[in-house]
């Protein structure tokens, strides 16, 4: 697809897989994602791929297990209760280290919570929902075109380090329609010599397993998993900054909620305030560098989130908290407004924020 056209975030998602070399889709319906699916289900056998609708979240996650492992190019994706029914698969997965694609189109909690949009999975996405020392790799799009352009990137990233990788968007993303570009695919299936596919010719069977029942063989197994988080953190940080050289004030937000700061920013820029923003677009590994620079020449950060605060204490880590850090968010599904944020923009700078 060589031009754009009008799509949804969530069909974006799933058009960017097929011509990434996606040909594995094991999903079940949930709002606001079922676009994926339906997209999916169509587009599979097309290709000559296979979808399958699950009879559980569970199921899918178990047959992600299972594809991955026989070196497929897999993807599933669900919502915020759907990803929580997933969380034990996803950790075998990442034990297992078998790359593959989870999308999670976020909406309210807890619990069933609504269908409206949220980022109130932000602690389940970057510090492992399941059990056990491991991280998944979280980027967050925050157009249609990022939406297509991540997962093409979060299939190349899960090939390249043999681990899961989370796309974490939000209701309003996916269901949104933008103008977008699927690009040529130069994300090609890479050879995976590790796959269990029978034999040929090898003198031993590949196994592909996260149990081990000596206490010092899977301690042997962790501290090589952390070696590899590691290496993700040294090359996989991403971010963007917008006026940030001279700002006093930094917002932070990723997502929807990054655009709506942006129209903030303008205003707040119009009536002279010197505020800027850093987009994390890596929500794991979050992105160091530009706060604990910033925080030597601004007075303040101002996380800003869907959620109760949840990224608010990644970005205290980040900053050593060396200024103060505030937060404004919205929950249930509620969306804020650019005023909203111009407001808290307005009372922080002003000295009137709450002590």
């Amino acid at each position: 697809m060589s031009e754009k056209v009008l799509m949804k975030g969530n069909e974006a998602i799933a058009e960017a897989a097929v011509t990434a070399g996606c040909r594995h889709y094991f999903g079940y319906p949930i709002t606001p994602q079922t676009e994926i699916p339906e997209y999916m289900s169509k587009r599979m056998p097309q290709v000559g791929g296979v979808f399958l609708q699950a009879e559980s979240e569970i199921a899918a996650i178990n047959m992600v297990y299972g594809a991955a492992g026989a070196g497929a190019r897999v993807m599933t994706s669900s919502s915020s209760p759907g990803i929580s029914l997933k969380q034990e698969g996803i950790s075998y997965i990442a034990g297992a280290e078998l790359p593959c694609l989870i999308v999670n189109i976020m909406r309210g909690g807890p619990g069933l919570g609504g269908i409206q949009p949220a980022q109130s999975d932000y602690f389940q996405a970057t510090k492992g929902g399941g059990h056990g020392d491991y991280h998944t790799i979280v980027l967050a799009p925050n157009s249609v075109q990022e939406m297509a352009d991540f997962t093409m990137l979060g299939f190349s990233l899960a090939d390249q380090y043999r681990n899961p990788v989370m796309l974490l968007g939000d209701g309003v993303i996916g269901q949104m329609m933008e103008p977008v570009e699927i690009k040529e695919n130069n994300t090609k299936p890479v050879e995976k010599p590790w796959a269990a596919v029978g034999m040929h010719g090898r003198t031993k069977p590949n196994i592909i397993n996260s149990l081990y029942l000596k206490a010092n063989e899977l301690e042997d197994h962790n501290n090589r998993l952390q070696k590899k988080y590691a290496l993700i953190r040294e090359n996989e940080m991403r971010w963007e900054e917008i006026y940030t050289k001279d700002a006093k004030l930094i917002l932070v937000a990723y997502g929807i909620t990054a655009r709506i700061a942006q129209s903030a920013i303008d205003k707040a820029r119009e009536n002279g305030k010197k505020v800027g923003l850093v987009r994390p677009i890596s929500l794991w590994p979050f992105p160091e560098p530009p706060f604990s620079r910033l925080s030597k020449t601004a007075k303040a950060f101002l996380t800003l989130e869907l959620s109760a605060g949840q990224m608010i204490e990644d970005v205290r880590l980040a900053t050593h908290d060396a200024k103060p850090v505030y937060f404004y968010g919205r929950t249930g599904g509620m969306i804020m407004t650019p005023m909203e944020i111009y407001q808290e923009i307005t009372r922080i700078l002003d000295g009137k924020e709450d002590k």
